[in-house]
């Protein structure tokens, strides 16, 4: 078996290559031509028995390179990371040496799915979750573009103080649309408008067309169905979500989820000195810009989880309340997609409940009953009578 470990560029590959021994047998950069590609695979072919397994770290652009590797049949397995940090005696052929050293150190844990410490490794995704990923990015640039546009829009209109005549309160109507193709403004403005219009209506156009084809990947997702039961999140919504979740039971818990997608604090703790930090933001993006939209929707139907962000913004401020309700979200979509069950507003009533743990966010710091505590321990002269046995150190 050997064992490849792969520095990816948009325009050349460096390659390091180890035998079982762990020793480098190759070492040489490759450019990503196609033909190029299939050559150093033949290469490798004929290196002992041909057979191999490939590491190489996520970035923006190796799909192609997952699935020519995946196609090769004396490939065994594809298996992406997530990069450390940057070195300071950072070089191509390090990087790639470091890689294949990883891999080959690691070779029986990594083949067999467990975890490996410092190695944080990426689940390469379906071809459908691929799609619905790329889809909703794509639905997120084109939202930002249009607040883009109408940000200028308005820079305009408080440029030559317009905004007291403005129609209607709001900015995104028909008649605002239409006075802004009126509006009285000097040529350069006028011209700045009217393209701006212009680039309006496409946002409004691809948006359009867009949403349409997530409603119907929506329709035929059981998932994003079930977290569109939360009040506030649309198809789009949903479906981002869900896609950048993958199998849920690879998450033993809903910490877990929120861990993925970067809402716990980060820790720099060493002996008895605990530092927690802000929270650590290494997830999907999107997915934490989307669950600080949610809190806004759900804090004004759910009073109970209202409730619990009041008490935190009171000690630590509304942005850190903010944060942790954006984490407990997140622990409330692990489970409705665990259990399937769609959510409730207030939490699940007293008597359906499945159990209480502090895993269920919808069980926000509810204390027991002191009686309820006390009924689980013996009483004074029941445990004077017993026989207490102490165990020796």
């Amino acid at each position: 078996m050997l064992y490849l470990g792969i520095d990816l560029h948009s325009k050349q590959l460096t390659v390091s290559l180890r035998n079982e021994a762990g020793d480098v047998i190759l070492q040489r950069q490759v450019s990503t031509r196609p033909a190029k590609v299939e050559e150093f695979l033949e290469q490798v072919h004929e290196l002992e028995d041909g057979r191999y397994v490939a590491l190489l770290e996520v970035c923006g652009f190796h799909d192609w390179l997952v699935q020519r590797l995946r196609r090769d049949e004396r490939c065994q397995e594809v298996i992406v990371i997530q990069p450390e940090q940057t070195s300071r005696k950072k070089t191509d052929a390090r990087d790639a040496r470091r890689l294949s050293e990883v891999l080959w150190v690691n070779r029986q844990r990594l083949l067999t799915g467990a975890k490996v410490q410092g190695v944080r490794r990426v689940v390469i995704p379906t071809d459908a979750e691929r799609q619905d990923r790329q889809l909703t990015s794509l639905r997120q640039r084109l939202g930002r573009r249009r607040t883009q546009t109408l940000n200028q829009l308005r820079y305009v209109l408080r440029r030559n103080n317009l905004e007291w005549q403005r129609p209607t309160k709001g900015f995104q109507t028909k008649k605002v649309r239409a006075w802004l193709k009126t509006v009285a403004v000097d040529e350069t403005d006028r011209l700045e408008v009217d393209q701006l219009l212009e680039q309006w209506a496409l946002w409004d156009r691809q948006i359009d067309e867009l949403e349409t084809r997530i409603a119907a990947r929506f329709d035929q997702h059981r998932g994003a169905q079930l977290v569109a039961t939360i009040r506030g999140v649309s198809c789009y919504m949903a479906l981002a979500l869900v896609c950048r979740i993958g199998d849920i039971g690879r998450f033993v818990r809903g910490r877990s989820l929120a861990n993925f997608f970067g809402l716990t604090p980060s820790s720099r703790s060493s002996g008895e000195k605990e530092c927690l930090g802000s929270i650590t933001k290494q997830g999907s993006q999107i997915v934490r810009f989307l669950l600080g939209q949610l809190v806004v929707h759900v804090l004004r139907t759910d009073g109970k989880l209202r409730k619990w962000y009041k008490g935190i913004k009171v000690r630590r401020g509304a942005k850190i309340a903010r944060v942790a309700v954006m984490r407990r979200l997140a622990v409330i979509v692990w489970h409705i997609l665990r259990h399937e069950e769609a959510y409730q507003t207030g939490g699940v009533p007293v008597g359906t409940r499945r159990r209480r743990g502090r895993e269920d966010p919808r069980q926000a710091c509810e204390v027991p009953e002191r009686r309820q505590v006390l009924a689980g321990f013996p009483s004074r002269v029941e445990a004077s009578a017993a026989e207490v046995r102490v165990p020796l150190l």
